[in-house]
């Protein structure tokens, strides 16, 4: 049996950026959210620098590097303009993703089997660097597969389509989607790779994917900045830090 490890719980300040930007200026402050969560028991911050900026800014990266006390997790398209940033930066980890201009947010898990050289160039450089490379993946054996050829140490499941599923009700679906996680992050395991999760995921759904004993780390954003409306940045990332920590009693007690 896997031993499960301490659930780490990154905390993703995208969206802070977002509320900032629709009005422009300087409130609120991403990087203040991030010390804030930081605080609260957040066990790394996660920013994702988009090509078009929508959120966060390039000045946000550079803070949070200097003054977060937490490592660092930098999403960011496999491009030579944001490999040359990562590079600069010099974040602790470097989380690659696809991503479309349209799009309101990541829609899927980057291809790394239908793209593999670029993802292999970018693994590769930014590993020469001294940045831990993950790789935003869906639960797809094969997509698991290609991320440990190219070399990448780290995976992250896109779990959208299943917290998708469990917010339509649709029991089949989510049943469905949840065993592809379980495959996925065991073939990943197998195979040396570290596994992280991510997408859609909120207080339940953090706690059922909890007791996965090979993922190590979760990955929340949307969720949390949105409960802080209403209860509170802190409140919000220790309800759901004890919820993770629920979830990982029962992979222990399993």
């Amino acid at each position: 049996m896997v031993q499960a490890p301490h659930l780490r719980l990154g905390v993703n300040i995208d969206h802070v950026a977002t509320i900032r930007n629709a009005r422009g200026g300087r409130h609120p402050d991403p990087v203040r959210a991030a010390k804030l969560a930081v605080a609260s028991g957040a066990d790394g911050i996660t920013a994702h620098l988009r090509e078009d900026r929508r959120h966060i800014r390039d000045e946000d990266i550079t803070r949070l590097k200097a003054e977060i006390g937490k490592p660092l997790n930098f999403e960011m398209a496999a491009t030579d303009d944001m490999i040359a940033i990562a590079v600069r930066t010099r974040p602790h980890a470097a989380c690659l993703v696809p991503e479309r201009r349209a799009e309101r947010t990541t829609e899927g898990g980057l291809d790394v089997v239908g793209q593999r050289g670029v993802v292999e160039h970018a693994v590769r450089t930014l590993g020469a660097a001294g940045i831990r490379v993950s790789l935003f993946i869906a639960a797809d054996r094969e997509q698991v597969e290609a991320a440990h050829a190219v070399g990448a140490p780290v995976i992250e499941i896109h779990t959208g389509a299943w917290c998708e599923a469990l917010a339509a009700g649709d029991a089949d679906v989510a049943a469905r989607e949840f065993e592809r996680i379980r495959i996925a992050t065991a073939c990943a395991n197998f195979l040396g790779l570290e596994v992280h999760a991510g997408h859609g995921l909120d207080y339940a759904s953090a706690e059922t994917i909890a007791a996965l004993p090979e993922i190590v780390e979760l990955n929340i954003g949307h969720f949390l900045i949105g409960e802080a409306v209403y209860v509170g940045l802190d409140n919000a990332i220790r309800t759901m830090r004890g919820a993770m920590d629920r979830g990982r009693q029962n992979a222990k007690a399993a």
